[in-house]
């Protein structure tokens, strides 16, 4: 081989972009699971029902600040995580249920952007009790801090059960992961409104959040073994 073959080699190798589609599969397949498992403990450690009055969770909240403050870092890792997660799925489903996929994800972005402000009430109410400031106060905190936050708690409500419900029909329709992982991943979050709205059961919650991150999990593998290219055609 002649020198200015030897060179131009050279060249293109250095021209040629660097191929991050294993490592970014490899990142997906981590991140996945961890945002539905951060909240299945997070809404088991959690030191009041959601049914519970304003008043009672500032009183719950005061006499377990440690679960309380667990609550908002675990808030903190499913903020970060929650929205890459469900984008990563979306790109899994997307070629086989495109219109179910678009709808999903429509709802579960802004529901997962909304997340900082909903575990926001939680962080405020643990600063008002560690403070002492007075009760009325400190619920009033909790509750009306500002009125985006209850907006933020309505779409992150109704966008991440509705969202997540669709996300596993397009799971089962595209056929990515085995049909009992998409099923698991549409119960979940129906499962968890009724521990969280209805029965008032933090176990139940650490239960359908568990089937969320199993799900996702599941689509983690398939991730793994997918080939770079049906990952991210050049």
């Amino acid at each position: 081989m002649t020198k200015s073959t030897l060179d131009m080699s050279r060249e293109q190798a250095q021209a040629a972009p660097a191929d991050l589609r294993r490592a970014s599969r490899i990142l997906a397949a981590v991140v996945l699971p961890l945002g539905p498992a951060a909240v299945a403990l997070l809404r088991f450690v959690l030191p009041y029902k959601t049914t519970d009055s304003s008043t009672e969770i500032v009183h719950r909240i005061a006499a377990h600040q440690d679960r309380g403050s667990v609550v908002v870092w675990l808030g903190l890792v499913a903020t970060l995580t929650l929205v890459p997660a469900v984008i990563w799925v979306g790109r899994v489903t997307a070629r086989r249920a495109p219109r179910l996929t678009a709808a999903a994800l429509l709802l579960l972005v802004p529901a997962y952007l909304s997340l900082p402000l909903v575990v926001s009430s939680d962080a405020a109410a643990l600063f008002g009790v560690k403070h002492d400031l007075p009760t009325p106060v400190v619920a009033d905190m909790y509750t009306s801090t500002h009125p985006a936050m209850i907006v933020a708690g309505v779409v992150f409500v109704i966008g991440h059960v509705l969202g997540t419900i669709l996300l596993g029909v397009a799971l089962l329709r595209s056929g990515a992961i085995p049909p009992w992982a998409a099923w698991v991943t549409i119960i979940a979050q129906p499962l968890h409104f009724v521990a969280a709205v209805i029965v008032g059961s933090h176990l139940l919650d650490l239960v359908a959040w568990g089937l969320n991150a199993v799900g996702f999990a599941v689509v983690s593998l398939a991730i793994l073994r997918m080939s770079d290219e049906s990952w991210s055609p050049r």
